[in-house]
């Protein structure tokens, strides 16, 4: 079932509104009487419903024959309001701005009153950590997949990077707006992207071309960044990458990043990817030290980022359907 929810005018956390503002969400399964099997599953950076949905399936890592799933687009997906439609759009647009308008939707749309679990990689791992720390006598379970409760310094040089490669761009209008498509942009912004996705052992490894069947390097960039990242908006990507260069859960705690993870009530795995050159393993064992009921499983791979996403890698597909399977039924 997808559907629309209609927000009204949404007051932002940092004094911004978004005007007539929606998110749009698609659900898997059926919810229960009790409706106690919900687990909302927020978009990474760029993604929609559709490009997530794979991970949802009988044999999947969400079983929806159990849960009853609920993906919400992320503000700037091109779905749910977004900064390609809207020349108004305010200038930044939070992971906590995204988990409150996603409490509405869950608790007015389906009259929930308990989150059995908040599931989410990269980016969506980010609305995870955010609904555990915001919402915590609501949320059963967190887990978080390649993602971190507050963006690291290192993490951020990142996104500060791709950031000015897009205002750098001719048709940059400021304030996150383009006159047009920064072609000659996007296609810098993907090739940066594509040396921090993935580890420098896949490419060493070159699994590009004996896993993903890509005939060269230049093909590879071509076909699996470059493509992809043409197919959405400047301004979309643009707004994105603040939202997550902001994201902080200890906002609301003046910064006591400690804190914050304290008061978290919920139990949360963290599965970071020994190999990422976003999230670090490292990131998340600082985390743990804080967490009430935690426990963290790395997953043991060279496909660095995207092996919390491992729609291609079955020896990662398999270890995260069964930690992420075996940890629910606890």
């Amino acid at each position: 079932m997808t559907g629309s929810f209609e927000l009204g005018d949404l007051k932002l956390e940092n004094g911004g509104v978004i005007r007539n503002a929606k998110l749009s969400w698609k659900s898997y399964g059926t919810l229960s009487p009790a409706r106690d099997n919900v687990i909302v599953y927020p978009c990474s950076y760029g993604a929609t419903h559709e490009t997530q949905e794979w991970l949802i399936g009988r044999d999947g890592v969400l079983d929806p024959e159990r849960w009853f799933i609920v993906i919400p687009d992320m503000f700037s997906n091109g779905l749910s309001s977004s900064a390609s439609t809207d020349p108004e759009f305010p200038s930044l647009v939070t992971m906590a701005d995204n988990v409150h308008a996603q409490y509405r939707l869950i608790t007015e749309q389906f009259a929930v009153d308990r989150l059995a679990a908040a599931y989410g990689f990269s980016m969506g791992a980010g609305q995870a950590y955010h609904w555990a720390a915001l919402y915590p006598g609501f949320v059963e379970r967190a887990i978080v997949v390649c993602g971190s409760a507050r963006t690291s310094l290192h993490n951020r040089v990142f996104l500060l990077g791709l950031l000015r490669i897009l205002e750098a761009a001719p048709e940059y209008a400021g304030n996150g707006q383009f006159t047009a498509e920064p072609v000659a942009a996007k296609r810098a912004f993907a090739h940066v992207y594509a040396g921090w996705g993935l580890s420098q052992d896949f490419y060493r490894a070159r699994l590009f071309e004996s896993v993903l069947g890509a005939p060269d390097l230049d093909s590879f960039l071509q076909t699996d960044w470059v493509d992809r990242f043409a197919e959405g908006a400047a301004a979309d990507q643009y707004a994105q990458a603040l939202t997550w260069l902001a994201a902080d859960i200890s906002t609301s705690y003046d910064g006591n990043l400690a804190a914050a993870l304290g008061a978290i009530t919920a139990r949360v795995l963290l599965m970071p990817s020994a190999t990422d050159l976003y999230f670090r393993t490292a990131d998340n064992e600082l985390e743990l030290t804080s967490l009430r009921n935690a426990e963290l499983v790395e997953i043991p791979s060279i496909w660095g980022h995207r092996a919390g996403s491992p729609r291609d890698i079955p020896a990662d597909l398999d270890f995260l359907r069964r930690q992420v399977r075996d940890w629910l039924d606890v």
